[in-house]
Formats: C-alpha cells, structure tokens, sequence
C-alpha cells in the first residue's frame, strides 16, 4: 500500500524528466546567440544566451574625425544601448527556455526532493 496514494516511482520518473528537460533548456541557451542594435545599425553587440558579451561591432560611420569628444560620448551611448537591447532579448530567450520548467515546478520546486 502506497502511504497518501503517491506513486513514489512515477514521481521520481517525473523528476527526471523534467531534469533532462532542464539540463537540455539550459544546453539550449548555452549555445544561443542574440545580437542587439543601437543606432540603426551602427552599433552591434552579440551576447550569449546566458548574457556574457561575446562581440562588439561598431560601424565606421559612427565616428567623427572631426569630433573626437562628442564622438567618444556618442559610441558609449550606442554601445550601452545595443547592450540593453540583447540583454532584453536574452531575457526573452531564458523565459521562452526556461520558463514552462519553472511553471511546471509551480514557481516552487517539488517539495521533499531536494534541488527541484
């Protein structure tokens, strides 16, 4: 007799499947590319999916022989907002990979089983 009417091994079974489930979610982000723009175009940053930086790309257009100062303020500008831009994006990408997980766990895990 099952003590509660839980299937012990079912719930077990479960566990590992949305542990696969996870570990395949995070491979996924792992090997994500998300590239954000700032500038139409003019600056360009590649992060991974978990968020690090990976490039930078900055047009030649984007800079002023002529004003090397306001150039120099310009370009932090761009790049900073290229960077928000793929980090709202990574974003994204971590709630479309992860999020069903993290709703199916009810927000809380599986209570009694450690590391879910």
């Amino acid at each position: 007799m099952n003590p509660g009417g839980m299937d012990m091994q079912a719930l077990l079974q479960q566990a590992q499947q949305m542990q696969q489930q996870l570990v395949e979610a995070q491979q996924a982000l792992e090997d994500a590319e998300v590239e954000g723009t700032s500038g139409g175009g003019l600056v360009k940053v590649k992060l991974s999916g978990r968020g690090q930086v990976e490039d930078i790309t900055i047009a030649p257009e984007a800079v002023d022989p002529d004003d090397a100062s306001d150039t120099a303020e310009t370009i932090a500008d761009l790049v900073l907002a290229a960077i928000r831009d793929a980090e709202a994006q990574v974003e994204r990408l971590q709630q479309e990979k992860m999020g069903p997980l993290t709703q199916g766990l009810g927000g809380g895990g599986i209570p009694g089983l450690p590391g879910f």
